[in-house]
């Protein structure tokens, strides 16, 4: 059993191969370096980026794969150049670690978009180390990457906003997304759209859910307080929203169509893409005769995810989420798959190596 889980400093589950299948495993993390801050890993979200990986979707895993990308713990060490943070602090780390921090978007806080940025996990370090992620103990990172979590938000609820949190935010706050009094619709349910209503409504935007099940209807209303929830399928609750929206998210992770929800957009309103559909179709009168956009985006920079952890202390929202420990990570992965699942899963890492 030694031999299968490797040695070192850091207890971590890790995939061996494109099976996904995570079980025990052990390596090293590097010494803490002076610009460095080590944390203790209490509590780690579960993406489906973590599936995507483990199992080699994107052909380009590298194994053992440790996972785990929405990261909150408790620093431990800090080098001897860090002035932001000390030992005790609650500190976060998202999905990326590292980058050439000399860039346009380096100098702009837009890490996040460095041609040369390293994934939290899955990536090459400048070192030519393959990066391992939050499915372990703990983590040491440059503390350009490591943001503070305020005093007394949960550490727990924290995790989701490293990945899922900025994800929404970002983009919210590109187009301007927090006009209160405007109209948002939020297409799909699932660890990012429930958050993009707790932000519409933080906002102070009239928040509209659209959905393929009728079963989160009672969900988006009485549990997120959203004003409106619209069943995608259904033509003539479709209608009913027709040049009504100002704003659109959509969370939506399988192929859809595009044209149905442009139209619910009034003219000049801006529909965000979060996710990777394998193509997107569009008829360009959707775009062109009411001056719509569709925009892109894919997590935040270092200032926007400071800013929106903030932003989520003092209004105090909080991720909904299923704790889970990590030897049930097997089976989250697949609910994911399955969509079986209504929150973000977290990891409660802290009490799962005891």
């Amino acid at each position: 059993m030694a031999a299968e889980c490797g040695s070192g400093n850091c207890d971590a589950w890790a995939a061996r191969d494109p099976s996904g299948i995570l079980s025990p495993y052990k390596f090293n993390r590097r010494v803490v370096q002076s610009d460095d801050v080590s944390l203790r890993i209490t509590h780690c979200g579960v993406c489906y980026a973590d599936v995507a990986w483990t199992r080699n979707i994107l052909n380009n895993s590298m194994y053992p794969l440790v996972p785990g990308h929405e990261i909150a713990g408790v620093v431990t060490e800090v080098g001897a150049d860090v002035k932001s943070f000390k030992v005790g602090d609650h500190v976060g780390v998202g999905t990326y670690v590292n980058s050439c921090r000399d860039c346009e978007n380096c100098n702009s806080s837009l890490e996040n978009y460095c041609s040369q940025h390293v994934f939290t996990f899955n990536g090459v370090d400048t070192d030519g180390t393959v990066t391992k992620g939050g499915y372990s103990t703990h983590i040491v990172v440059h503390e350009r990457y490591c943001f503070k979590i305020p005093d007394g938000y949960p550490l727990e609820k924290a995790a989701p906003l490293l990945c899922a949190g900025i994800t929404v935010y970002s983009p919210m706050m590109r187009h301007n997304m927090n006009q209160p009094g405007k109209s948002l619709g939020v297409i799909g349910l699932g660890g990012l759209g429930h958050m993009a209503v707790k932000f519409g409504k933080a906002f102070g935007l009239k928040v509209t859910v659209i959905s393929t099940s009728e079963s989160k209807r009672k969900e988006a209303i009485d549990l997120l307080g959203a004003d409106n929830f619209v069943v995608s399928s259904d033509e003539n609750q479709m209608e009913t929203l027709k040049s009504s929206l100002h704003f659109i998210i959509d969370t939506a992770s399988g192929d859809h169509p595009f044209d149905p929800y442009l139209t619910l957009l009034k003219v000049g309103g801006v529909m965000a893409l979060l996710s990777f559909p394998s193509e997107i179709k569009v008829h360009p009168a959707n775009l062109n005769l009411g001056g719509r956009s569709l925009s892109g985006s894919v997590t935040g920079g270092t200032k926007d995810i400071q800013e929106m952890i903030n932003f989520c202390a003092a209004n105090k929202i909080y991720p909904d989420i299923e704790m889970i420990k990590i030897d049930y990570i097997n089976e989250a992965l697949q609910r994911l798959v399955d969509r079986d699942v209504r929150f973000r899963f977290v990891i409660d890492i802290e009490n799962s190596f005891k």
